[in-house]
């Protein structure tokens, strides 16, 4: 059986919606490769919805000047930091309601997803009033600019007061996808991030009576759309899925042990990630000022391409989940293979676009002087992808099982070679970079690695083991 989380009894009052039929009545069991595609494509342009966000505010932004600008980085940053630990709040309801709209009960997601909205306000608050006092420091050890500190604190005192509704956004788009409603996080981010945009031009410039406040328009700008975008999520997730109509301190407390311990998995498996990826920037940086642009340039595509590659997880941890909650082993583990082919096929079509184009993005992205450093890394970079889109949807079919443990372990062996690998390089070499990016590859074919050996053949006790999905048939 799955290490996830026990069977809490079935309801009565099935949750209908036509984005979850019953296992047996699901799209995906006539035509598997459309019905994921149909899940994907709205979580791919999502995804994309963030970092063009970030691009339409660093452009209003940089009229200011380089010293608004520069906070606004540092700002985003420790933000964003903050806000990925919290990331729990979606992945861990996002399998709760799939696997009570799978068959273990509708009780089970909507009970799941009010406790990861009463979390998401407790967190918030206490964080914003932890966080607090803290900004002055946190500014000045990002940067010595009294500049760019003040406006960081500027920056940032604003965005606490909308902290919450990024948790409440977190959380309500987690459980939307576990109920396989793909489409409406999309509108609302789409929404939530033109309402951004269309504030910023208001207040950081002012317009009539409204004045110009700067950087602190643009924070006021983000709060606004944040508030916006939980009361429509919340608003469409209630007519879902319902209100609890009782809470039970004994269940309420046990849930909230579980999704904690989901908390400690994620954060370790996410701290670690983020360790490695901050090794293999400072040794770039180390090697030299060209080697350090270069690699900028490098992990700025392999970001965007990450983005991309992460609309696989969502549709598969949801598919998984679902499946497994009506018991079906064997059909979660042709989702699992289906995942990973569209995955492998989308990853082989990034490789072949990002060789085509590396004449265009040296030209744009990279100083003329790192473009001899740049070439090696960015072959590297390219012919990971197949691997890398491996890695993201193996994590959401893992998440989809409640394996965390797993995918913390799997990433603790990945980094740490990984850090020793970046530690033999000799940082003085030419190639240096080359080797750097070959590390990364080493790194996510680990990942990838361990990913998959869990389904197939399914080390350890695993979930998704042949043996159960022949006991399930």
């Amino acid at each position: 059986m799955s290490p996830g989380p026990e069977q809490e009894g079935r309801s009565d009052e099935a949750v209908s919606s036509p984005a979850s039929p019953a296992p047996a009545d699901h799209p995906f069991t006539r035509r598997p490769y459309r019905a994921f595609g149909a899940l994907a494509i709205p979580v791919f342009f999502s995804q994309l919805a963030e970092p063009l966000t970030g691009i339409v505010d660093t452009a209003f932004v940089a009229r200011l000047g380089a010293a608004p600008l520069t906070a606004l980085g540092v700002a985003t940053t420790l933000l964003s930091s903050v806000i990925w630990i919290f990331n729990f709040l979606a992945i861990g309801t996002q399998t709760e309601v799939a696997r009570g709209q799978g068959g273990e009960g509708s009780d089970r997601g909507r009970d799941a997803t009010s406790l990861a909205l009463a979390l998401s306000l407790l967190f918030s608050a206490v964080l914003a009033l932890v966080a607090w006092p803290c900004l002055g420091w946190a500014a000045r050890f990002m940067s010595p600019d009294a500049a760019v500190q003040s406006a960081t604190v500027t920056y940032l005192e604003v965005r606490l007061l909308g902290l919450p509704g990024v948790l409440v956004t977190l959380a309500a788009f987690g459980a939307l996808r576990g109920a396989q409603d793909m489409k409406t996080p999309l509108w609302i981010a789409l929404g939530l991030n033109a309402v951004n945009a269309g504030l910023d031009a208001l207040l950081i410039f002012g317009a009539g009576p409204l004045p110009a406040l700067g950087i602190a328009g643009a924070a006021w700008a983000a709060t606004v759309a944040q508030w916006l975008g939980a009361i429509a999520s919340v608003a469409v997730l209630f007519r879902r899925i319902g209100i609890p109509d009782r809470f039970q301190w004994r269940r309420e407390a046990t849930r909230t042990r579980r999704l904690l311990s989901v908390g400690r998995d994620l954060f370790l498996r996410t701290g670690l990630l983020l360790l490695f990826l901050l090794l293999a920037t400072r040794a770039a940086t180390q090697s030299g000022v060209d080697s350090g642009a270069a690699h900028q340039a490098v992990r700025q595509i392999w970001m965007l391409a990450a983005f991309m590659l992460g609309a696989f997880e969502v549709p598969a941890q949801s598919l998984v989940a679902f499946f497994l909650g009506g018991g079906d082993v064997a059909r979660a583990r042709h989702v699992a293979a289906v995942a990973c082919r569209m995955g492998i096929a989308t990853g082989a079509l990034l490789s072949v676009s990002m060789l085509l184009g590396a004449g265009p993005v040296a030209a744009l992205l990279v100083p003329e002087s790192a473009r001899g450093v740049f070439a090696g890394a960015w072959i590297a970079c390219a012919l990971s992808q197949p691997l890398n889109a491996l890695s993201f949807v193996t994590d959401g079919v893992h998440w989809g099982t409640g394996d965390y443990a797993f995918i913390r372990n799997a990433m603790v062996a990945a980094s740490g070679l990984g850090a020793v690998a970046l530690s033999a390089i000799d940082l003085r070499a030419p190639d240096a970079l080359t080797w750097i990016w070959v590390t990364t590859v080493f790194w996510i074919f680990v990942r990838a690695g361990f990913g998959i050996a869990r389904i197939w053949p399914g080390i350890g006790e695993a979930p998704l083991g042949r043996a159960l999905a022949r006991g399930a048939g």
